[in-house]
């Protein structure tokens, strides 16, 4: 079996943008009909330049190979051009291929890819969801920095099934780690203590955070989040520095997630050796493919660490990251944005259901989910 041609979709998600502003799909197809579909998430360039790279990097390595000979493939496009090093932009577009042709492989097999992986292991996959306004509330509100509304959306989210929720307590961007004012911190652990008094222990809180914190900062606002039992303190820190990330772990008992802006097996080889988290939040659209996840998830194993897959992407790599929840016996949670209805039940043929606060892992072969192209196409990204 030879691929024989690529196709890109660019698509602008429409209002209120949940999983993004936009989405990035790539097919593949085979001499033998097969077709299989990527995603790349988050390549930090607008959607024009990612489909250029897509286009690039698969007319030259990918067209023409064996898509079941994926550790190959991966290996050449990931030392292409002398690079050999986790860069985001290079790992989204080679996540990508990768991921379709797993996709492509499940479908020749006429089987799903955790079958490949190992094989199944959970019946049903626990997920979480970020706390948005519910319907009651105003739709731009910032429920996150509001303690009433914090418990109010948290509220609605149990009612719905879920037993765990994240929120950033901090509702703050910045370009460079700062150190929180006290009425920052005051709100923060008002906000904290509002949701927990809301979902007693229904519900675990998973706090959200973006690497906001200078280190100090991040240690003060752990000491105050404690009493509050969370599940995991996300990205206290930039990634940039596991050094730093390490000392805040080993200065709380809140457990340490962080992963989402981290790529390939070497990036989180040094986050687990020196243990500056326990909590693993690989991105499927950008960590470097389905194997390579694997692969980390192996190596977390045998630190007793957890993986807790982040998303904030499309459908395509929302799948991937089902295919290895469902395989891998350290699998904490999986991130979810609400109960996959919405624009991602409109682009995909077909999706896994999501019951009573848990995903249902596919049946299908290969990702167990189709991209529906014309609906890609009406909402193909205008270019601003």
């Amino acid at each position: 079996m030879k691929i024989i041609g690529l196709t890109t979709y660019a698509v602008a998600v429409p209002p209120p943008h949940k999983g993004g502003m936009h989405w990035v799909f790539l097919k593949l197809t085979t001499d033998e009909g097969i077709v299989g579909f990527g995603e790349a998430h988050w390549v930090p360039f607008r959607p024009p330049s990612v489909v250029q790279l897509m286009k690039d990097m698969g007319e030259r390595f990918v067209v023409g190979s064996d898509p079941f000979k994926i550790e190959k493939l991966w290996q050449t496009l990931y030392a292409s051009e002398f690079g050999q090093h986790p860069d985001l932009t290079k790992l989204g577009i080679i996540t990508a291929f990768e991921m379709a042709c797993w996709d492509i492989v499940g479908k020749a097999l006429n089987q799903p890819i955790y079958n490949l992986l190992g094989g199944q292991l959970w019946e049903k996959i626990r997920s979480y969801t970020y706390l948005y306004p519910t319907p009651e509330q105003p739709p731009d509100a910032n429920v996150h920095a509001d303690p009433k509304m914090a418990a109010e959306s948290a509220t609605y989210y149990v009612e719905q099934g879920f037993t765990a929720v994240k929120y950033d307590p901090i509702a703050q961007g910045g370009i460079t780690p700062r150190q929180l004012s006290l009425e920052t911190l005051d709100n923060a652990e008002a906000v904290t203590e509002s949701v927990r008094n809301a979902v007693g222990n229904k519900c675990d809180i998973l706090i959200g955070t973006h690497g906001q914190m200078t280190t100090s900062s991040a240690i003060r606002l752990a000491k105050r989040l404690e009493k509050y039992d969370p599940l995991w303190f996300e990205e206290p820190v930039p990634p940039e520095n596991v050094d730093e990330m390490a000392r805040v772990a080993r200065s709380t008992s809140i457990p340490i997630a962080t992963g989402e802006r981290l790529s390939t097996k070497y990036e989180f080889a040094e986050l687990l050796g020196k243990q500056a988290a326990s909590i693993l939040q690989m991105d499927l659209g950008r960590v470097g493919g389905i194997l390579e996840a694997k692969k980390i998830a192996g190596m977390a194993e045998a630190h007793y660490a957890e993986i807790a897959p982040h998303l904030w992407c499309g459908p395509i790599a929302w799948a991937a990251a089902l295919q290895l929840d469902t395989c891998s016996p350290n699998l904490l949670i999986q991130e979810g944005i609400d109960t996959w209805d919405g624009f991602y039940a409109e682009i995909v043929n077909e999706h896994p259901r999501w019951e009573n606060g848990y995903m249902i892992p596919p049946t299908g072969p290969g990702l167990g989910v189709e991209l529906n192209e014309e609906v890609a196409i009406r909402h193909a990204y205008p270019g601003t």
